[in-house]
């Protein structure tokens, strides 16, 4: 099974329905499980770290107007140049992120607070735990939605043990305390399905002493895991 297919996508998989907003897998069966997600806001329709599809439009449709694109890791240029360029957006990434702008073939747009006008209602944190790694967690307040792009999942690589919202193995070392405190309706990640179900227990478990799971995280995970991070670097 390949870690991430670079081949045109079969038909996307929905992973999450909600009134504000849909999330897809381009490639549902690659290990890497990425995920893409679109939410509406006050401002218009925003796809985050999409992936496209044939049946990608059709979910959107039902949304609303595409109001902007947004890649939220270095390594998550993904389709957001196609897609900007179908809906007429720019690709929004934050002032400080490398890698991006020369993988997409669209105008970016760089912001320094938030994607968006206020409207859109996002709230970004930044996340440069290590040299190279560049990532913002995006929270949308009025819907209480947690996006995050690599550092947490649900995919395979993120979790060890009875865990349902887990971190790669070298953020266990180095975990992102700014997430401490929220409590999303829901967390959507970059990799794996998005989580629903007592979303801010899960999040508060994942931060809780990750450094005593590093041990078995390394063990159980760190293989796939170097897999995954030659395959982003793709």
């Amino acid at each position: 099974m390949p870690m991430y297919e670079r081949g045109d996508s079969m038909g996307a998989a929905v992973t999450l329905e909600w009134a504000d907003g849909v999330s897809w897998m381009a490639h549902p069966d690659e290990a890497g499980e990425r995920g893409s997600h679109a939410i509406r806001t006050e401002e218009g329709v925003w796809l985050l770290d999409p992936l496209g599809a044939p049946n990608v439009a059709e979910l959107l449709d039902s949304l609303g107007e595409v109001a902007g694109v947004a890649a939220l890791s270095a390594y998550h240029a993904r389709d957001a140049g196609t897609l900007a360029r179908r809906y007429d957006v720019p690709v929004s990434i934050p002032t400080w992120m490398d890698r991006v702008a020369e993988r997409v073939d669209a105008p970016v747009e760089r912001y320094t607070l938030a994607p968006g006008g206020p409207d859109a209602g996002f709230e970004i944190l930044p996340c440069r735990p290590f040299p190279g790694w560049q990532e913002v967690f995006l929270y949308h307040e009025p819907t209480r939605t947690l996006v995050t792009p690599d550092s947490l999942g649900t995919s395979g690589v993120h979790l060890v043990d009875e865990e349902r919202l887990g971190l790669s193995a070298l953020r266990r070392l180095q975990p992102p305390r700014q997430l401490a405190g929220l409590t999303p309706d829901r967390i959507l990640p970059g990799h794996g399905a998005p989580l629903t179900e007592d979303a801010g227990e899960a999040l508060a478990a994942a931060l809780d002493n990750p450094r005593r799971t590093f041990p078995t995280a390394l063990a159980e995970n760190g293989a796939e895991g170097v897999r995954a991070l030659v395959g982003a670097l793709r």
